[in-house]
């Protein structure tokens, strides 16, 4: 055996472990349950009855999916741009020069998203109920409070759900923009200032330009996860009241786990869900792809 042959062998045998993982646990999944959404599957009995398209066209013509559908819409168009505006503000002022206690505040703004979101939602549901902080606040500074609670109305369940994911969500965004704007060479900034050009200038013609790439991981992060947003859903509001809050990832659980004849249905739903992510990607990289 020559020595590239080994170094093959070798190579096969370290990656084997990789490559039998994802063919268990992602590649058969995924192959199955795309049998399974074109077909009529009973948890019950485990009889499997192909059934062709029936399952995406009954979903295009189920209200409760396009009420899903638009509430995940809703929330991810409503979270994605202010979170990101609001991590890109928070990396710029912690990476000037004129703030003291940078690894204080990075760790304080990081600290939500480093914590269990089933704990968060636990707490933000106190927050948020009739006898919580929120209306306590709201009625001393004479603002308008909840009568039932922020949760338990329909218009003010999702916009809250919203709020505390921003609050969550800011601090992991705000380390990457962060690493990005360190990777900038400082001689950039000093050429600039050399030639007259305000901070504001130096934001948009050297700051912004050059993070483009860190823009388009964060929108592609965020934007995938806004789209499958869940446990938020499951702990605090099971999709109610209403469907204000059903979004199409806590729907293909409901279908999937809590109805047994419905798996095909949600199987489905999974993979319009996944078409919708990849259009969105492929948009996102095509419009903020940048040349080497």
């Amino acid at each position: 055996m020559t020595v590239k042959q080994q170094q093959n062998k070798q190579t096969i045998i370290l990656i084997l472990p990789w490559i039998l993982t994802f063919l268990v646990f992602y590649l058969y999944p995924l192959i199955h349950a795309l049998v399974l959404s074109f077909s009529k599957y009973s948890t019950l009995t485990n009889e499997i009855k192909f059934i062709g398209v029936s399952n995406y066209k009954y979903a295009f013509t189920d209200k409760i999916f396009w009420k899903a559908l638009s509430n995940t819409a809703f929330f991810t168009f409503g979270t994605v741009p202010l979170t990101t505006a609001i991590s890109l503000a928070l990396a710029a002022v912690l990476n000037s020069k004129f703030i003291q206690y940078k690894n204080f505040f990075r760790a304080v703004y990081f600290l939500p998203s480093a914590t269990s979101l089933v704990v968060i939602s636990l707490i933000f549901i106190n927050l948020f109920s009739k006898t919580g902080y929120l209306n306590f606040l709201a009625l001393i500074v004479g603002l308008p409070v909840s009568q039932h609670g922020w949760l338990l109305e329909p218009n003010t369940s999702m916009i809250s759900i919203m709020a505390m994911d921003v609050w969550m969500a800011v601090g992991y965004y705000m380390v990457l923009f962060l690493s990005g704007m360190q990777s900038i060479p400082n001689d950039l900034y000093d050429s600039a200032r050399l030639s007259g050009a305000s901070p504001l200038q130096q934001l948009f013609r050297i700051t912004l330009p050059l993070l483009k790439p860190t823009l388009l991981l964060v929108l592609l992060i965020n934007t995938i996860k806004s789209f499958q947003v869940f446990i938020e859903i499951f702990v605090m509001t099971k999709g109610g009241p209403l469907n204000s809050t059903n979004t199409l990832v806590y729907m293909i659980y409901e279908n999937a786990f809590e109805k047994a004849d419905m798996m095909g249905y949600a199987s489905a739903l999974a993979f319009i869900l996944f078409v919708i992510l990849m259009i969105f990607s492929i948009l996102q990289i095509k419009f903020l792809r940048t040349e080497d």
